[in-house]
């Protein structure tokens, strides 16, 4: 039986309807920060959709050392932090080793572990140790259920305040698959599951900045698919342009485009969840 996770007042699990969590991959600067996450909180409280802003202090899987990685650790999240009170909503950010983690939740509403990092042993454990809300993404390497183990790491430490999100799963060398029976065997582990759409649209091998390097036009079909298999929430990455987007700019979506999509998804949701009371 899942239990519903609070995430400041955001509630994300069966018992509540669809959450979000959105917001650019990486933050660029704190003015768009500061924009996306006002112009994001006002389409979801006019959806009465709970809300996660989700940008990146560093991104430490890119393609090239060249790539735009973030501000880093200290500048990152002293904006996030001003996004929280100023703003007014939860954040996350991913966290990507050990040293980093009391530092991150001081500021973090969720600790995120990256899907390539869902395996990583210490990381795992200090992060739960942290206390806080943990998003585990799953590999795009290993299947739903293997995750059981990375799940038994925050449980190792004593925290059970744990989110799942599916990302997609390698399919050849470059293109991901979305297995739509992952979201009940994630959800068979009692913890709230998440899709992340846009990353699942990625084609890796080929640089974020390039237009082949994702297909952004599945995403609502990929997400409306996803809220009907049953996940809790639904990640995904935005951007005022994506085009100019410094990281992942092939694969966001505009943040223009949300509200439409979300409120198809809302509908969606409302439907598997009056079914699932009836059963």
């Amino acid at each position: 039986m899942t239990t519903d996770l609070k995430v400041r007042e955001v509630s994300v699990g069966r018992a509540s309807p669809l959450v979000l969590i959105a917001g650019p991959c990486v933050i660029e600067n704190e003015e768009s920060s500061l924009r996306a996450a006002e112009a994001i909180k006002k389409i979801a409280a006019g959806l009465q959709m709970g809300f996660i802003f989700k940008s990146s202090y560093t991104k430490d899987n890119r393609s090239k050392a060249t790539a735009y990685t973030g501000p880093g650790l200290d500048v990152g999240l002293r904006i996030l932090e001003k996004v929280k009170r100023e703003i007014g909503v939860p954040v996350l950010s991913d966290v990507h080793c050990r040293y980093e983690v009391d530092a991150a939740a001081e500021v973090l509403d969720v600790l995120q572990i990256p899907a390539y990092l869902s395996q990583q042993t210490s990381l795992a454990l200090a992060v739960g140790t942290a206390g806080k809300p943990v998003n585990i993404k799953k590999g795009q390497f290993i299947g739903p259920k293997e995750m059981k183990d990375s799940i038994g790491k925050i449980e190792h430490t004593g925290n059970r305040k744990i989110m799942l999100t599916e990302r997609g799963s390698c399919f050849g060398y470059n293109s991901l698959v979305v297995d739509m029976r992952s979201f009940p065997i994630l959800a068979s582990f009692g913890y709230p599951v998440i899709f992340d759409v846009t990353h699942s649209v990625r084609i890796y091998g080929t640089p974020s900045s390039e237009s082949a390097g994702g297909e952004p036009q599945y995403v609502p079909h990929l997400a409306r698919a996803a809220v009907a298999a049953g996940c809790d929430g639904i990640f995904i990455e935005v951007h005022e342009d994506p085009q100019q987007a410094k990281c992942d700019a092939c694969s966001m979506l505009p943040i223009s485009y949300l509200e439409e999509l979300l409120k198809e998804l809302k509908e969606i949701d409302e439907i598997v969840r009056a079914k699932r009371m009836e059963e």
